[in-house]
């Protein structure tokens, strides 16, 4: 999978690590199962988990050939936003 990163002006580094969020796990999260809806505009947000067991909220931009993929941000969910998560998971269960 072709990842890009947004980068912050400033620092000129990616704003994922802003967040102490790393590319691996960005990826670890696309590519594995997790929640994946649709945000503002062209934008996806992917909720998932990484092999170490961190849950990561991604929000990117598919590429049109859908082998890659703009990275906007990606952080850990806030405590709401993953009670949300693991309800709407347990739901799915059902």
């Amino acid at each position: 999978m072709d990842l890009r990163f947004y980068e912050d002006p400033e620092t000129g580094q990616s704003h994922i690590f802003e967040h102490a969020v790393t590319e691996k796990e960005v990826e670890e999260v696309l590519r594995t199962r997790g929640e994946d809806v649709r945000a503002s505009g062209n934008a996806r947000r992917k909720i998932g988990r990484t092999s170490a067991g961190r849950y990561l909220q991604v929000f990117y931009v598919p590429d049109e050939d859908g082998c890659g993929a703009f990275v906007i941000t990606a952080y850990e969910p806030q405590s709401r936003a993953m009670r949300a998560f693991r309800r709407r998971q347990r739901r799915k269960g059902k």
